[in-house]
């Protein structure tokens, strides 16, 4: 038995209990919670003017980050490892780590992003030694494999899925599918498989991590032409379980339907992965109770007093010597300016282009970038009535559900029993277009958001109306690049993410294509590197 198995195998067996019957069934506007994370200081400050001020000048820096999220973080740790340390980076948010947020109540830390990473490609050296670093891995064994930290390794049981009534051990339909469907699913995981060592004839893997590292053989860059829905149909794929399944993917990873996700990308999710360990295998998780929250404090180790949290970077203007940042001190309520040689904008191209208002960029940007809203929620649970089939596990999907079901966020602790827990839920809202989805979004309450939820998982937890005891909901407006079609292999990404005269750089997920952990680090690094050859 695996350790972690074991290490897990406590709490399943100290858990078991009976469940009392449930009170009168609470309405929504009962269950406590609101909607978090609107920095409603800003809009005030905002609001009341203060960005007319005349900002004071702050000093001078050789190196400004604008934005906190992985890539910023990233991007600050690679200077400080290569030597330079006079940098400053700036945050609106209280905490660093951009969609790697997390939050914690008195029964643990919990994820309102990001939770998770995949186990690496053994190719990715930077990253590895990152790892290594924070002792997410401990070593490696006689053949160079890594062994990854059980502790860090997401505990067994790692999924299910509700299907036909009944909880099924994970994610790949099976119970109650038709043999046909069945053999139509067992081909397409041979070909998903076969993708993932397939080479170009440039000698590339056709799906590698970062996303531009991979091959430009035209068999395989073509596929970005047609989105994944169009290419199943065209693979002799009919099968409504199998397609339920594929949009379910290109939801999860990158917050996009299979209608709209390119055929490459919706590949790529199952053909990128690639890594071997000495106790993991490629498509096992890691994982913390807080997600890639976890992952952001590492990144940040020994450069704390460099961060500025709670400033909002409103402009970004060259001057002879470099450029000119100015931010929003929200503490203070104060405009102020710092002047640096070089600026790493860190954020996402809308945001970067507010900063710069650079009109070839502004057109580039709204012909081709597309960023996702979701809603994810926080739910406190008391013990839940459970159907048949496979027990609680760290991820639990729902089958035919708009939403990607919930991450039990106590799954990590150590503790043999924890009676209350924390379900963080997932929602892409992805049922019209972005714009439309992030306008209606702001328009629902914190009892709109609870009945959606609570009618969502009543059909698996029967008890779920009285077992919830807090719900708190987070609104991320722009949570990820969507990789439609023609975005990826288009040249607008490397076009848009181009030095500005060498003084102003760009990282981003946004620009790799996908919004992945692996393309935020290496963004960061990518864009260090630039600046440090520039100084």
């Amino acid at each position: 038995m695996h350790r972690r198995r074991f290490i897990q195998s406590l709490s399943t067996l100290a858990g078991t209990g009976l469940l009392l019957p449930g009170c009168a069934v609470r309405s929504a506007k009962q269950i406590p919670g609101e909607i978090v994370g609107a920095a409603a200081a800003v809009g005030h400050l905002l609001r009341d003017g203060v960005l007319n001020d005349t900002p004071e000048h702050a000093g001078s820096t050789d190196v400004v980050i604008a934005g906190g999220g992985i890539s910023g973080l990233s991007a600050a740790r690679w200077l400080r490892k290569k030597g330079i340390n006079n940098f400053v980076l700036f945050d609106l948010e209280k905490q660093v780590g951009g969609n790697a947020a997390s939050g914690q109540n008195k029964i643990c830390h919990y994820p309102w992003g990001a939770h998770y990473i995949p186990v690496p490609n053994n190719d990715l050296t930077e990253y590895l030694s990152f790892l290594q670093e924070c002792n997410v891995i401990t070593g490696y064994n006689a053949a160079g494999l890594p062994e990854y930290n059980e502790y860090h390794l997401c505990f067994a049981p790692e999924e299910r899925l509700y299907i036909n009534g009944v909880w099924q051990a994970g994610l790949v339909p099976h119970i109650g599918v038709p043999n046909e469907e069945q053999e139509q699913i067992k081909r397409f995981l041979e070909q998903m498989e076969t993708f993932r060592y397939a080479k170009g004839t440039d000698g590339k893997d056709a799906f590698a991590i970062p996303v531009n590292n991979s091959s430009k053989d035209t068999q395989y860059v073509q596929l970005d032409q047609i989105t994944m829905k169009a290419w199943l149909l065209q693979n002799g794929y009919t099968s409504n379980y199998l397609h339920w399944y594929c949009n379910y993917c290109t939801r999860d990873d990158f917050g996009t339907r299979y209608d709209e996700a390119s055929a490459w990308a919706g590949i790529h999710y199952f053909a990128g992965r690639k890594g071997k360990a000495a106790n993991a295998e490629h498509q096992d998780v890691i994982t913390w109770p807080q997600g890639n929250a976890w992952l952001a404090q590492q990144l940040q180790k020994g450069y704390s007093e460099n961060v500025k949290v709670n400033s909002l970077v409103t402009g970004v203007e060259e001057t002879s010597t470099g450029v000119d940042v100015v931010y929003l001190d929200v503490p203070a309520k104060r405009l102020k300016k710092i002047t640096a040689r070089k600026c790493i904008i860190a954020a996402p191209q809308f945001v970067a282009q507010r900063l710069i208002k650079n009109n070839e960029r502004q057109s580039m940007l709204h012909r081709h970038f597309s960023y996702s809203p979701w809603m994810v929620a926080n739910i406190t649970v008391k013990e839940l009535a459970e159907r048949q089939g496979e027990g609680l596990c760290w991820d639990n999907v729902l089958y035919d559900s708009e939403s990607l079901g919930y991450v039990e966020a106590t799954h990590q602790l150590l503790q043999q029993h924890v009676p209350d827990k924390v379900l963080t839920y997932y929602l892409p809202l992805t049922k019209s277009n972005a714009a439309a989805e992030r306008k209606h979004a702001l328009s629902l309450k914190h009892t709109d958001w609870t009945q959606l939820i609570l009618h969502d998982l009543q059909r698996a937890h029967s008890n779920i109306q009285d077992a919830v005891q807090h719900i708190d909901v987070m609104l991320w407006g722009h949570a990820m690049i969507q990789p439609t079609v023609n975005f990826v292999h288009s040249t607008v990404r490397n076009d848009i993410g181009q030095p500005i005269n060498n003084k102003v750089f760009f990282a981003h997920t946004d620009l790799a294509g996908i919004s992945i952990f692996e393309e935020g680090f290496y963004q960061g690094i990518q864009a260090a590197d630039a600046v440090i050859k520039s100084l």
